[in-house]
């Protein structure tokens, strides 16, 4: 099940801006952020692979959802111009966005290169 993340949460399970300037993932497990919007065409197909993905990478990796019309200072901080955006959050090293609706093919290839691959444990 995907988690829905306003600004409190997103700054305990992400990344707190507020109190770092430099990047620092606050996850115990590499994760995936949807930036999406309820008005969004593609969002919506994008939402359902990522609950199927969120149980077939359930323990390996978390995937949560960040409203941007409810959470606008969080799109700011990402500088979100088009939805979706994906953020991809490794357990160590720099997260990667991916603008778009991704196939779940696209999705799975991005999570298992970005966030599950030995080279990206390694760093």
């Amino acid at each position: 099940m995907t988690e829905h993340l306003n600004k409190q949460t997103f700054l305990e399970k992400v990344f707190n801006y507020e109190q770092n300037k430099e990047w620092k993932f606050e996850g115990e497990l590499p994760a995936l952020v949807d930036f999406w919007a309820p008005w969004c065409g593609p969002c919506r197909m994008v939402g359902p692979i990522l609950e199927e993905l969120s149980e077939e990478y359930k323990d390996k990796v978390n995937i949560y959802k960040v409203n941007t019309d409810e959470e606008q200072e969080l799109g700011g901080v990402f500088g979100i111009r088009s939805i979706p955006s994906l953020l991809f959050i490794p357990k160590d090293g720099q997260p990667k966005m991916a603008v778009g609706a991704l196939p779940k093919e696209s999705l799975i290839e991005a999570i298992e290169k970005e966030l599950l691959s030995e080279e990206v444990k390694e760093k």
